[in-house]
């Protein structure tokens, strides 16, 4: 049976009282008594319950996070990685699904502010001074977003897009489509930004198909689109839409990577199962969830020293870092482009 407050008063020899102000306001209690209460909670392991230290410390132990759609692998993964990290440090965390409902995320981040000591957002669709408002009600730590003033971890969305137009352009494709994901998404501009400029700098011509759900259905609406461009490669939002080209281009009677190689974002654990098993720009989801809560917690601990080692773009300097890369995971879905396949 777990120690009470009861017991380390008594192996301390004095009142429960006392031990609640010698744990909660130790400069009233002298020091001989303030070792004596240390000492016995040592020996009994004694730990105050989470509304006992709530009423010591003003904070409720517990955090907020707002995800766009939890059944999204790629948010499911961040999930694991907010959960893990924040269960270290005894911190239970509510979660919330918006499902990609830009007009949801301002009430659900209100809501939970009441009840939670801060909030991560992961993804958020909100514009900029929606998230500044936002952050004025509740500590926020964004995930996969930047917005000036606000602590967040990001992608490095340019370098993973250069990445994954170098490998078509030395498989000798010139055209490459692409699929982007909800018009407000963060990630679809910087991802888009960062195809643009290696499209440019790699003298490749990049086409744009247009903005879709971020999900198999996706994938497959825009499948059509995609071969109409006359394409030889696309590079899709996410795994999810990916995947969802894979099978319309299937249906379609079209061969992958023969006909066109197709490559996707994120590398959730069905892009390795698909057939043909899916290239993609590998990002570090749970690693991003785990930085999210040391940097939430490290602002409640402290939010002026947070607040000094964030930079304009959500920077941060020593353990806390503000940009993850992504790794280019080669597997079947790519090859070389058709008028390059070498001759039997």
């Amino acid at each position: 049976m777990a120690a009470t407050i009861r017991d380390v008063a008594r192996l301390a020899g004095v009142s429960p009282s006392t031990v609640s102000r010698a744990l909660s306001l130790p400069g009233m209690v002298n020091a001989a008594t303030r070792a004596r209460v240390a000492a016995a909670v040592d020996q009994l392991g004694y730990e105050p319950n989470r509304a006992a230290r709530g009423l010591i410390t003003g904070r409720t132990g517990t955090i907020g996070l707002v995800v766009p759609d939890l059944a999204n692998p790629f948010f499911a993964s961040v999930t694991k990685g907010v959960q893990a990290r924040a269960r270290r440090h005894d911190v239970a965390v509510f979660v919330a699904d918006t499902d990609e409902d830009p007009a949801a995320e301002a009430g659900l981040v209100r809501a939970l502010s009441k009840q939670v000591d801060g909030v991560i957002l992961c993804s958020p669709r909100a514009g900029n001074d929606e998230l500044a408002a936002i952050a004025q009600d509740t500590t926020v730590v964004l995930v996969n977003r930047a917005a000036e003033g606000i602590p967040g971890v990001t992608y490095d969305n340019e370098g993973g897009m250069r990445q994954a137009v170098a490998h078509l352009v030395a498989l000798g494709h010139q055209r490459i489509a692409w699929v982007g994901g909800p018009a407000t998404s963060w990630s679809t501009q910087h991802r888009g930004l960062g195809l643009r400029n290696a499209a440019e700098e790699l003298r490749a011509k990049l086409v744009p198909v247009g903005n879709f759900a971020p999900t198999y259905e996706g994938g497959m609406a825009a499948a059509d689109q995609v071969i109409a461009t006359g394409a030889t490669a696309v590079v899709a939002y996410n795994d999810l839409v990916a995947i969802g080209l894979l099978a319309r281009l299937h249906a379609r009677g079209l061969s992958v990577p023969g006909d066109l190689s197709v490559v996707g974002v994120d590398d959730i654990a069905m892009s390795s199962m698909a057939r043909p098993a899916l290239t993609t720009v590998r990002l570090p989801k749970q690693e991003a969830g785990r930085i999210a809560v040391e940097l939430l917690l490290t602002m409640l601990d402290d939010p002026e020293s947070a607040a000094a080692s964030a930079g304009a773009h959500g920077e941060l300097r020593g353990e806390l870092h503000g940009e993850l890369h992504g790794e280019l995971i080669v597997r079947e879905s790519t090859g070389p482009a058709p008028h390059t396949q070498p001759s039997e």
